[in-house]
């Protein structure tokens, strides 16, 4: 397709590889998609075995607006001949190795995803009422402009490690991002420390606890959560992560917004009950007759201090509720800490025309359009960077389909996807 795009979209992880596979049977809407990675890769260091997706295959690109799309898991499995294996192996929750697989088909197979190339500034040619973009070559070693009506960011997350281990991070300090990438860096290793207790964080736990009658190591891990506490999932919790959720939610006053997402981490930063039942599984038959097992598990413990000597890694930690100190040392520390944000430098050139809050945050209509100065006529729309203004259900995979399909009915002016009026039981608001 020649330009003018009408889409371009920055980043390609799942969401804009959602909007990309949407956008593809529509005859009337031309996109590209960059990103600067040399392949698709979905979050390669927590492949871990038999790790599984926390939410059912049915939350793939594109089915929960177009069951009919040739994109779909069913049709990856179908095209794989795992068709009548996936049948009979009875799975709702399919295995993250495998949904990593599914999404770089869609990748490599959609002509509109080009890799190896990162953007490096977009800005607002007035005159042509277009966005202007950058784009650098990784072979070619060039860049060029590459001209479009809307821009679609969805550059993805960074992980956050806590302020203290920062510079500590290398072999013996790393985020759980890296998990698999650093497992060489792991043996030999006489204590393990595994801070954050997400679900990454139970993950990396349950992997280094089957592994370490082998490994012979002290394992540890410390949150300063109130408890290893389990995702909420009852039928009615999960409306949470509808359409309808969002809209109320969107609907808020920022204050009352801005308060509400902290408290409902249960929702989204808790752990899947399968990965606490595995855990508990595993301590109690290493327990059987009078076994013991060389682990600590310890919820309201904040690190507050770090430091490295020859003897290894020394943690000054504060138990929150108790608000006394102690010491702890260690070989090795994974940060399961988290993830951010990943702040779009690409945009500096626009900055001067996108409105932020008080907080400095995109300002984000219903659209997931961000508010620009009314001079520009094209719209710039986000993905998975909206967590102030749409909720719990930003990060959720089961609406990545929905949110860019809002995205091309907004920038289309039309109903290029129909959406269901009603996605939840519970009425939320009055």
């Amino acid at each position: 397709m020649s330009e003018p795009y009408d889409v371009l979209g920055i980043g390609i992880g799942p969401f804009n590889l959602s909007l990309a596979a949407l956008a593809e049977p529509l005859s009337d809407v031309s996109a590209v998609f960059f990103d600067g990675r040399p392949g698709f890769s979905w979050h390669p260091g927590m492949l871990i075995e038999g790790a599984t997706l926390q939410v059912p295959f049915l939350a793939d690109l594109v089915t929960l607006v177009d069951p009919r799309s040739r994109w779909s898991f069913l049709s990856y499995l179908q095209q794989h001949d795992r068709l009548f294996p996936f049948y009979f192996a009875e799975r709702l929750h399919v295995p993250r190795v495998e949904y990593d697989d599914y999404l770089r088909w869609v990748a490599e197979s959609l002509p509109s995803c080009r890799f190896g190339r990162p953007v490096e500034s977009i800005s607002w040619d007035a005159a042509e009422q277009l966005f202007v973009a950058e784009v650098y070559d990784v072979l070619t070693a060039r860049t060029t402009r590459v001209r479009a009506r809307n821009t679609v960011v969805g550059v993805g997350t960074e992980p956050v490690v806590p302020a203290p281990l920062r510079p500590l991070l290398g072999k013996e300090v790393f985020h759980s991002a890296e998990y698999l990438d650093r497992q060489e860096s792991l043996r030999g290793a006489q204590d393990i420390t595994v801070l954050g207790s997400g679900q990454s964080g139970a993950e990396v736990f349950l992997d280094l606890l089957r592994h370490q009658r082998d490994g012979g190591y002290r394992l540890r891990w410390l949150t300063k959560a109130p408890a290893f506490a389990p995702m909420e999932y009852s039928k009615l919790g999960l409306e949470h992560f509808t359409p309808e959720y969002t809209r109320y939610f969107c609907s808020l006053p920022e204050p009352v917004r801005d308060a509400l997402v902290p408290a409902q981490w249960q929702l989204y930063k808790a752990i899947d009950a399968e990965t606490i039942d595995a855990i508990h599984s595993e301590l109690y038959e290493r327990t059987v007759a009078g076994g013991s097992v060389p682990v600590t598990m310890s919820p309201n413990v904040e690190v507050v201090g770090a430091s490295r000597s020859e003897n290894g890694i020394t943690l000054e930690c504060r138990e929150v509720l108790q608000d006394r100190e102690t010491t702890v040392r260690t070989d090795r520390v994974v940060a399961a800490t988290g993830y951010t944000a990943r702040p779009p430098v690409f945009l500096e050139p626009l900055e001067s025309v996108i409105r932020r809050d008080a907080a400095g945050r995109f300002r984000i209509d219903s659209d997931y359009r961000v508010e620009l100065d009314p001079g520009v006529t094209g719209g710039i729309y986000v993905q998975n960077a909206e967590l102030h203004t749409h909720g719990v259900g930003t990060p959720d995979l089961g609406l990545g389909a929905h949110r860019a399909a809002t995205i091309l009915n907004a920038l289309t002016g039309a109903e290029a996807y129909r959406l269901p009026s009603q996605t939840a039981f519970t009425t939320f608001g009055v």
